[in-house]
């Protein structure tokens, strides 16, 4: 196990410190139906949402605990995963003065937001099999550097990261270690979940939005060490997961059988995918994928992307990433809209 995570040393002075906003629904916590609220200036009239929300997600997060085996202590709920990444940087980064390090290829909302939050964002990138250069990464990592992020499996590559590698970060580096897990549903490497009790400088985020189809909900988890989810409350907005999020959330994560049986589905449409893919021509590589999309390297990115698009297909270009020239991202669809794209591959020119 290795040793504490110091929050002293790697959160910001001015956060440790902050007093956080107490809501009315902090103060008070029932939800006693037989109790008069008049205390948060809300309208009194029902209209199922005219409450605020539990400002704590208990019933939502109870839930989860179960689910994954994990104390709610450990639980962190936000508005996307969007919104938990950012909390990450208000909380453990100085603008102007700290740094986080990502690996392109990678998740474009890291750097976005190391820009909004006036933070130096080093980058490494991945070897051009799309792994991590862990000898590098710990070569050039500064002593500013509060943050590693990286997604797992990789977006867009859609690999996942060798256990080695990620464990030698882990290892190495003191401070905060992010590994976005959004697509972790799909794939048969274990979730990172399991080592938090040994790394209390880890921390795992999933999210609703793909295998659970939520997307619409904005609903991102953050999995870590207590001191690290105290932190993240302190500054978070009172009501920042509503009431519907919350609502459709327990639902949807209460439906088991049906969801293992769509990623089941999407599973075998990419496998069978990959098959077709294999017969075209204008195809010159087809990465692994442990996500529910594939990356294919063609003769001609742009070309491609817009033949398809033509023909009603929309899919991502990532040509402009680095190690990804001429490269397309097609996610999993119905099997009905798979055979349409296998129709129309098959097909052009």
């Amino acid at each position: 196990m290795k040793s504490g995570f110091d929050i002293q040393k790697w959160a910001r002075p001015s956060v440790l410190g902050l007093k956080p906003y107490a809501s009315a629904r902090d103060e008070f916590k029932s939800q006693a139906g037989d109790m008069v609220f008049l205390d948060a200036n809300e309208n009194p009239f029902e209209t199922l949402v005219n409450r605020y929300p539990d400002p704590n997600q208990t019933g939502l997060k109870a839930l989860l605990s179960e689910l994954q085996g994990i104390p709610v202590e450990h639980i962190f709920l936000g508005n996307g995963s969007d919104e938990i990444l950012d909390l990450l940087f208000r909380a453990f980064c100085e603008p102007g003065a700290d740094a986080i390090l990502t690996m392109p290829p990678t998740f474009g909302m890291y750097k976005v937001l190391a820009g909004l939050n006036q933070v130096e964002n080093i980058e490494v990138p991945l070897t051009p099999d799309f792994e991590i250069d862990v000898e590098e990464v710990l070569a050039v990592i500064p002593s500013h550097c509060k943050m590693i992020m990286f997604c797992s499996p990789n977006n867009p590559t859609g690999n996942s990261f060798s256990p080695e590698s990620i464990r030698a970060l882990l290892d190495s580096y003191q401070g905060l270690v992010v590994i976005d897990e959004a697509y972790i549903d799909f794939s048969p490497q274990d979730s990172w979940l399991s080592q938090l009790p040994h790394y209390p400088n880890l921390l795992v985020t999933q999210t609703l939005s793909k295998a659970y189809g939520q997307a619409g909900i904005r609903l991102g988890i953050a999995y870590a060490d207590p001191q690290i989810i105290e932190l993240l409350h302190k500054i978070k907005l009172p009501y920042n997961v509503n009431v519907l999020t919350q609502q459709w959330a327990i639902e949807r994560l209460e439906q088991a059988d049906q969801i293992a049986a769509e990623i089941k589905n999407i599973v075998s449409e990419k496998e069978n995918l990959y098959g077709v893919l294999k017969t075209i021509p204008w195809v010159e590589e087809i990465f692994t994928s442990d996500a529910n999309f594939i990356l294919i390297r063609v003769d001609d990115g742009d070309k491609r992307y817009h033949q398809l698009i033509k023909n009603g297909i929309v899919v991502r270009n990532r040509s402009s990433q680095r190690h990804c020239e001429n490269t397309l991202r097609i996610t999993i669809g119905t099997p009905e809209e798979n055979q349409m794209l296998k129709k129309i591959v098959t097909e052009i020119q």
